[in-house]
């Protein structure tokens, strides 16, 4: 008889159904930060994440601060521990509707180190399946239909079958 094979820390967490737990705001779906800690520290309850942060230039006195400006925009990184197994995610800071922030505020910027946490706790496995298609262009992706409209369809449906 061969030994059982372990699953990996990805295959654990990928294994984790947390269907019940994606909220959704307009068109995007996402798992909260908070949700994702939950259920990655309930597996591996050793993991670490650090929020990285870039020093600017000042006179004399060093100065860091948890996001990076560039020409494009700005950035927040994340790096994800979980079993000996760094993953790391850059995220653009970005407002509701996913589109760049010229100057962000401190609430602004903590959201997207947030929203980068969870994708780069998704790198480990968890809720992973959340972002397939994200990197689709907005047009190319299928649109969901909201319950209003499930109910409306329906009824519809029903008509038509009464009135044939």
């Amino acid at each position: 008889m061969s030994p059982t094979k372990k699953k990996s820390s990805f295959e654990q967490l990928n294994d984790v159904n947390v269907q019940e737990l994606v909220e959704s705001k307009g068109q995007f779906t996402y798992l909260s930060w908070s949700h994702a800690a939950t259920e990655l520290l309930k597996k591996f309850p050793d993991s670490t994440w650090e929020v990285h942060e870039y020093q600017i230039d000042n006179t004399n006195e060093k100065i860091t601060q948890p996001y990076m400006k560039t020409d494009a925009g700005y950035f927040v990184k994340v790096t994800v521990t979980v079993d000996g197994i760094s993953r790391t995610q850059i995220h653009p800071v970005l407002d509701n509707r996913n589109q760049t922030i010229e100057s962000p505020n401190a609430f602004q910027i903590n959201t997207s180190i947030q929203r980068c946490f969870a994708k780069a706790v998704a790198l480990h496995g968890l809720g992973l399946y959340i972002f397939a298609g994200e990197d689709l262009p907005e047009s190319d992706r299928p649109e969901k239909l909201t319950e209003q409209q499930l109910k409306l369809m329906n009824n519809l449906v029903k008509k038509m079958e009464e009135v044939s």
